[in-house]
């Protein structure tokens, strides 16, 4: 596709919704899945990297002296600013880090945005195509082979003082749980016992089942799940 080395205001008009219909289309699956980052941020880093990318191509068109300038300069001040929005959308949970996909989704649609200001519609286009196809379809097979794990915080405390972790850490280790750490806690006041389990959870495991299973052990009383990070 030929594309013309000026531009009119309705040039700008037209890549300018492009460029907000574009963010509005990552953004939203962004949205969907309760992100930091969504519909609003993702519209605003794209349409305002299509602003920047028209600037650099109308300025030296418009003014004489510029018109060897090169469009390239806003577009590469655009690439290495967006890292600072990316590195406030990941988010560190203990051992675990958030947020990875939606920074590179930010960086994405600033590139996204990019070309609709270079008037690049067809690649334009075919990246936001690609884009779904990784956050959506990409995610879903993910999730199949490679299922996420959380930690969690076990806590089951005994009705009697004398008590054998056998038959609940047998339990734990039938249902797939990783067991991290286990500490044994006695009150001074009264006989009641508790077992605290650091625990690793595969996406795939019914925690609450495994809970009750838990619950119904002799000399149990209750069982505790808390969400550690």
């Amino acid at each position: 596709m030929e594309i013309s080395a000026n531009i009119t205001e309705l040039d700008m008009l037209l890549r300018l919704a492009l460029g907000f219909l574009a963010g509005a289309i990552v953004g939203f699956e962004r949205s969907s899945r309760r992100q930091v980052a969504g519909l609003r941020t993702h519209i605003l880093i794209a349409t305002g990297s299509t602003m920047l990318m028209l600037l650099s191509i109308y300025l030296p068109q418009q003014l004489s002296p510029l018109r060897a300038g090169d469009p390239g300069r806003i577009a590469a001040q655009v690439v290495s600013g967006i890292g600072f929005l990316g590195a406030g959308a990941i988010i560190r949970l203990g051992n675990s880090i958030r947020g990875l996909t939606t920074a590179a989704s930010l960086w994405f649609v600033a590139a996204l945005g990019l070309l609709v200001g270079s008037g690049l519609f067809l690649i334009a286009g075919a990246a936001i195509i690609l884009a779904l196809f990784t956050l959506i379809i990409l995610h879903n097979i993910e999730r199949r082979i490679f299922p996420t794990e959380r930690i969690k915080m076990l806590e089951v405390s005994y009705k009697e003082s004398i008590f054998d972790t056998k038959e609940v850490l047998d339990l734990i280790k039938k249902a797939g749980i990783k067991i991290q750490s286990m500490d044994v806690n006695q009150s001074s006041n009264s006989k009641k016992t508790r077992l605290r389990l650091l625990v690793q959870v595969s996406g795939n495991i019914n925690i609450a089942h495994v809970a009750q299973s838990i619950k119904s052990a002799e000399n149990v009383g209750r069982v505790e799940i808390k969400e550690k990070y």
